[in-house]
C-alpha cells in the first residue's frame, strides 16, 4: 500500500488564505503587519529564500522591508541595525537570513533581536518558554512539522517520536513541540550507535540530518508517519533526506520533497508575524 502523501504546499494555501482575512482584520483596526528581512551578501540560495519571504508577505498583504548588507559589514554595525529595527513601530518580525558571514556571531544577532519580533522563534527567551510550554513565536520549521500532522489528524498522544538531527534550527525544537502533545521523544544523530534499530521503533520518523536519501525503506517500520525536512540538490534535482520511492510503499503517510514540509515554514513565519501585530 502506497502512502499518503502529507502535503504541506496545500495546507500552505488554505492557512494563507486565513492569513489573508486575518490581515485585512486587523488593517481595519488601523494594524498594518510588518515584517523585516535582513539580508547580509550574495548568498544565492539565501537571495531565494528572501524572495520567497517577499512574495509570501505581499500576497498576504503583510508589510515587508528587505534590508541588504554587503558581507563586508561588521557585526557591531549589523546589531545597530536589528536595534534600529526593535525600536521601529511599524515592524512586527525581525529575521535576518541565515547564514550570515564567519566574522559575525550568529547567537549575538539572534538574542539582539527583541524577543517579542523574534518571528524565527530563535531567542533563548522564546527557546525557553517552548521548553516550558508557554505562549510564544514557535520556530518556523518545527511549527510546520507540527501542523501538518495535527491537520493530518495523526494521533500523537503516547506515540514514539524519533528525531534524525538535533540541529537548534529543526532537531532539537521539533522533539520539544512534539513532547509538549504528550509524545514520547527520541533523538538520534551522526553518533548514534545503530541508528537503523533506532529509527525502526518509530511510530513518526522526523529526519532533518541533511544527507540526500539517507533513510531506505530498511530504516522504516511498517506503517510508520515519516517526515522529511531534508532539502538537498543532486544531479541538479530537489530531494529529501528519506528515499521517498523506496519509503513510501512501507510507510502510512510521508512528506514529499519539494511539496512538504518546505513550503510551511514561510507560513508559519507569516503566522507568528501576524500574531505579533495582533499583540502590539
Amino acid at each position: 500500500m502506497t502512502a499518503l502523501l502529507l502535503n504541506g504546499k496545500e495546507l500552505a494555501a488554505k492557512k494563507r488564505d486565513q492569513l489573508k482575512i486575518d490581515v485585512e482584520k486587523l488593517k481595519a483596526e488601523g494594524v498594518t503587519p510588518g515584517l523585516a528581512v535582513i539580508l547580509v551578501g550574495e548568498d544565492p540560495a539565501s537571495q531565494s529564500y528572501v524572495k520567497a519571504k517577499q512574495k509570501a508577505c505581499e500576497q498576504a498583504g503583510i508589510h515587508s522591508v528587505l534590508i541588504k548588507k554587503p558581507d563586508s559589514i561588521t557585526e557591531d554595525e549589523l546589531l545597530s541595525e536589528i536595534e534600529q529595527l526593535n525600536q521601529d513601530d511599524s515592524i512586527d518580525g525581525i529575521l535576518v537570513q541565515l547564514p550570515i558571514p564567519k566574522h559575525i556571531s550568529e547567537q549575538a544577532v539572534i538574542e539582539k533581536i527583541a524577543p517579542n519580533k523574534d518571528v524565527d522563534g530563535f531567542h533563548p527567551i522564546n527557546i525557553g518558554k517552548m521548553m516550558t510550554g508557554e505562549e510564544t513565536f514557535l520556530p518556523c520549521t518545527p511549527y510546520g512539522v507540527v501542523e501538518m500532522l495535527k491537520e493530518a489528524e495523526i494521533d500523537l498522544v503516547g506515540k514514539h517520536v524519533v528525531v534524525v538531527g538535533r540541529s537548534n534550527i529543526v532537531g532539537k525544537p521539533v522533539g520539544q513541540l512534539l513532547l509538549n502533545e504528550h509524545a514520547t521523544v527520541t533523538y538520534c544523530h551522526s553518533r548514534t550507535a545503530n541508528l537503523r534499530a533506532m529509527t525502526n521503533l518509530a511510530d513518526i520518523l522526523i529526519v532533518a540530518i541533511g544527507r540526500p536519501n539517507f533513510i531506505g525503506a530498511e530504516d522504516v517500520r511498517q506503517g510508520a508517519v515519516v517526515v522529511d525536512v531534508g532539502i538537498n540538490r543532486v544531479d541538479g534535482k530537489l530531494c529529501g533526506d528519506v528515499d521517498f520511492d523506496k519509503v513510501k510503499d512501507k510507510a502510512s503517510y510521508i512528506t514529499p520533497v519539494p511539496g512538504g514540509v518546505g513550503p510551511m515554514t514561510i507560513t508559519m513565519l507569516l503566522e507568528n508575524t501576524v500574531q505579533s501585530a495582533r499583540n502590539r
